[in-house]
Formats: structure tokens, C-alpha cells, sequence
């Protein structure tokens, strides 16, 4: 009997060692994995994708989980209450759109007054669509630079669209940043733009080609037709959005990552569809990607 009870005492103990071992293992295969896990970024829903409905809009996006919107930027007076409202839904203001006309002097100081604003909102990051109105690109640079310094004392990075023409593709980007050489203006790559202003782009190439200079970016869908108003559902177009967050992963992205649907041309979305085509999307990128 006491033969007996000593195997199974040795029995019991390299059961204990071997489980003990197992278990050790695994919460230490589960801890490298965790470790080697890419850095969540922050996804953002751009609100002026609800169109009319936009008195929905925070709150079907904070509905959804989500935790950061794009948003135009308020007027200065306007600034607390948008805050409070925000709060209120556990949302962030992460990118804010800007807005002035670079073809006059006047736009340095408009854009001075928002990056103030975007202070005063714990917000880093303006978007501005670079229109110049037929101003010579010297003059808008000279105005961006400025700019960029006014950014600069606010804390703020101040990126420019995928719009014609300081921004219509990666090579137009590319020559406005190395015209401008401002650490704090840099690109809002925007994934459909390329496609809808440039015939035989691919979205990837053309981001490959500008991703040193990318602080935010915009993914839309789109079919590929220059000129084409096709903005679906995130996963309903054609671009290859794995490989798009391939390269942003590669080069170390860790900026904004902004939600765009604007529709298609000749279909009437109801707030319903408008919703559903935003949780479509979160649900795609939820997917393929890590994100906060």
C-alpha cells in the first residue's frame, strides 16, 4: 500500500510540473503576443457623413463604440458648448476641419484664430482642403509656411486634402511639402480621392509614394472611375484596404484614421441606410484592422 501511494505521489507531482509548465507557457506565449501586437490607432467617424442627418450623427457614433469624430470646427464662442456635448457622449473631437481662402493674405490669420481654437479643444490635428483660386503656388506656400508657424505655437499639425491642385495626387503632395517644409503641414491622404481625380491610379502606390509626409489619412471606397460620385460603404469598392493599412503599419502610422462615406450619385439614402452604412463600415475596418 505504501509502494502503491508513493507512485501516485510521483504521478501527482509531474502532473503538477507538467501543468504548471503548460500553463506557464501559454500565459507567456499570451503575453509576446499581446506585446507583439501593432499599437491600436484611433479611428474617427467624420460626421459630415450623415449628410442631413447630421443631429444624429454624434450620437449614432458614439452608439457604435466609437470614441473620436471629425468635425468642422466650431466658432470660438461656440467652443465650450461642443466640448460639453462631446463629453457627454464619451466622444473626442480628433481632427477638426479648417476652412479659409488661401488666395488672400487674410487666410494666415483665419487660420492663426482656428488653430486657437483647436487649443482651447485638446485638438492636434486641422484638415483644410487647399483650394488657391488661381493664386500663384509661391504666394500660398509663403501663406501655408506662415501657417504652419501659427500651427506650430498651437500645438497643432495642420494637413492638407487630396484636392486638386496643391494636393490632386501623391506627386502634387510631394511637391507643396517640399515647397513648404514645415514640419507642422503635412498630408490628409484621402484613399478615394486618388482614384476619383486620377485616371489609372492605385491607392496604394500613390500612398507608398507620399507616406513619409501622411499625418492623417481619410479611407473612402470608391469603383475606380475618375469622376465617378461612388463613395459606398467601406468594403463595397474596389480598394484594397488590407494592403493600404500594410504600408501605413510598415512606415509606422500612428495618426488619425478617419471614416469617410459620402454616397453614390443618384441613390437617396434614409437615416437608416445613412447608419447602417456606418456600421457597415466600422465592422469592415474592425476586421482587418486594430483600433481605439
Amino acid at each position: 500500500m505504501k509502494v502503491i501511494c508513493r507512485r501516485y505521489a510521483v504521478v501527482s507531482l509531474v502532473l503538477t510540473i507538467t501543468a504548471f509548465a503548460f500553463f506557464s507557457c501559454a500565459c507567456l506565449a499570451e503575453k509576446t503576443c499581446a506585446e507583439g501586437s501593432p499599437e491600436p490607432l484611433r479611428l474617427a467617424c467624420r460626421v459630415a457623413n450623415y449628410g442631413k442627418f447630421q443631429d444624429q450623427a454624434l450620437e449614432h457614433i458614439s452608439s457604435m463604440g466609437l470614441r473620436y469624430v471629425f468635425m468642422s470646427i466650431p466658432k470660438a464662442e461656440e467652443a465650450e458648448a461642443v466640448l460639453a456635448k462631446l463629453k457627454a457622449l464619451n466622444l473626442e473631437a480628433l481632427v477638426v476641419r479648417g476652412d479659409t481662402n488661401l488666395s488672400t493674405d487674410a487666410s494666415v490669420d483665419e487660420l492663426r484664430t482656428q488653430f486657437e481654437t483647436c487649443k482651447r479643444m485638446g485638438v492636434h490635428y486641422m484638415f483644410l482642403s487647399p483650394k488657391r483660386h488661381d493664386a500663384p503656388k509661391e504666394d500660398v506656400y509663403a501663406r501655408l509656411r506662415r501657417a504652419g508657424d501659427a500651427a506650430a505655437d498651437n500645438d497643432v499639425i495642420l494637413v492638407l486634402e487630396t484636392h486638386p491642385d496643391l494636393g490632386t495626387n501623391a506627386a502634387a503632395h510631394l511637391e507643396t511639402m517640399k515647397a513648404i517644409n514645415h514640419p507642422n503641414v503635412r498630408v490628409n491622404f484621402d484613399s478615394a480621392n486618388i482614384l476619383y481625380y486620377n485616371e489609372g491610379a492605385d491607392t496604394v502606390e500613390e500612398l507608398k509614394k507620399c507616406i513619409d509626409y501622411v499625418a492623417t489619412v481619410e479611407v473612402k471606397d470608391h469603383n475606380g472611375e475618375p469622376e465617378s460620385w461612388f463613395f459606398p460603404a467601406l468594403g463595397d469598392g474596389i480598394i484594397d484596404f488590407p494592403a493600404f493599412f500594410a504600408v501605413l503599419r510598415e512606415h509606422g502610422y500612428t495618426g488619425p484614421v478617419t471614416i469617410e462615406v459620402e454616397g453614390i450619385k443618384g441613390v437617396e439614402w434614409s437615416a437608416a441606410d445613412t447608419c447602417e452604412a456606418m456600421e457597415k463600415s466600422v465592422q469592415y475596418l474592425k476586421r482587418i484592422e486594430h483600433f481605439k
